[in-house]
């Protein structure tokens, strides 16, 4: 075997030696260097070279991005999700003829698509969704990212946070987090505007939690701001408005006589 191609080879299983055992800084600097060994093979992307070993080196490639992708996932870093990500997808679209399908593809698909939709980028999701094929489409894990874009357009928020319960995967976990923290803060702000105060058990409601205590845990962490009395949470509205200023109606209008004489000497 090539030389260059064992060294990669070797590292890989030390690199995925450190993941089991969650060792997620030795993953990290093992991941910059197979990085920069994967430079040195021209089969590569965007050279696609004809090389004797290029479905080797393009499998191989393949699976460090997918573990690096799964990697940003457990150390919670979006940029380096979005960057790895981008460096993967050339060998799900580009490499397809070339390479026998990856397991892991669909799974980090909706990977994607979730850090689309915690992220906002709605239309940058709808893209994402064109270019898969109707197969894909039925995949669960592409599904359950579909499904709860649906439930979050049309608002159906405890459809979004008993999603958690059936992520197809654990890595999905981390993304579902994120979501309902922001179905929680939409809420909360919402709420802080319509009302003065509101019983415990409203709030609890209102805010999809299941127990007082993940309440309060949220009120302390999230809106120190908030005040709970004798079993009501007390929105400490921001009350602070800018002062009205005086318009200066008579400056005006002599600048307004003053502009049409101008314009009648024009004329």
């Amino acid at each position: 075997m090539d030389p260059q191609l064992t060294e990669v080879s070797q590292q890989l299983e030390r690199f995925k030696a450190a993941f089991v055992r969650k060792d997620y800084n030795t993953c990290s600097d093992l991941l910059s260097r197979l990085k920069v060994l994967l430079t040195k093979f021209t089969s590569l992307p965007p050279l696609f070279e004809n090389t004797p070993n290029a479905a080797h080196e393009l499998t191989l490639a393949r699976d460090i991005y997918e573990h690096a992708v799964v990697l940003s996932v457990k150390t919670e870093d979006q940029d380096a999700f979005e960057r790895d990500f981008f460096q993967l997808k050339p060998y799900y679209v580009d490499a397809r003829n070339r390479l026998p399908p990856s397991p892991q593809e669909n799974l980090i698909l909706g990977l994607n698509l979730l850090r689309l939709l915690v992220q906002n980028r709605i239309a940058e999701f709808h893209t994402e969704l064109e270019l898969l094929s109707s197969a894909t489409l039925e995949n669960p894990c592409i599904k359950h990212a579909v499904e709860l874009e649906q439930s979050f357009m049309e608002g159906a928020y405890n459809r979004v946070l008993s999603a958690r319960q059936t992520a197809p995967d654990a890595t999905y976990v981390y993304f579902m987090d994120l979501l309902a923290k922001t179905i929680r803060d939409e809420i909360a702000g919402c709420s802080e505007k319509a009302y003065d105060y509101v019983s415990i058990s409203d709030a609890k409601q209102m805010l999809l939690f299941s127990s007082d205590q993940e309440l309060l845990t949220y009120v302390n962490e999230e809106h120190p701001e908030w005040e709970v009395n004798e079993g009501f949470v007390v929105f400490q509205k921001a009350k602070e408005t800018a002062p009205c200023k005086e318009i200066p109606s008579l400056q005006l209008i002599n600048q307004t006589l003053s502009y049409a004489r101008e314009l009648e000497r024009i004329v």
